[in-house]
């Protein structure tokens, strides 16, 4: 459906700082075609970010957030190696998990 999210997360000092950037179109479901026709509505609607077992940061977006959200948040843990992993499920059902080893 779309392309992987993009995740970067490093640690400092004890401190984990993620970047994430989720491919997605994040449509309303208010604006219009060139034809005048609505544009359906198609946006994430329930987020995670799970380092390891442990969720870090969840949440729900709704229509009025910009194409390819882009998030950026530190936590305390996490080392150089462990996995951190990213899911997201649309308005349509799709959903999408990628992850990446913390740098």
């Amino acid at each position: 459906m779309s392309e992987a999210t993009r995740i970067r997360a490093t640690v400092k000092d004890g401190i984990t700082e993620v970047v994430i950037r989720m491919a997605h179109p994040m449509e309303s479901g208010q604006r219009r075609a060139p034809s005048g026709e609505r544009l359906p509505a198609h946006h994430i609607t329930d987020f995670a970010v799970h380092h390891g077992e442990r969720q870090v940061l969840g949440g729900r977006f709704g229509g009025g957030i910009s194409a390819n959200p882009h998030l950026v948040f530190r936590f305390r843990g996490g080392a150089a190696g462990e996995e951190l992993s990213v899911s997201w499920t649309d308005n349509r059902g799709v959903m999408r998990r990628d992850s990446v080893k913390i740098g």
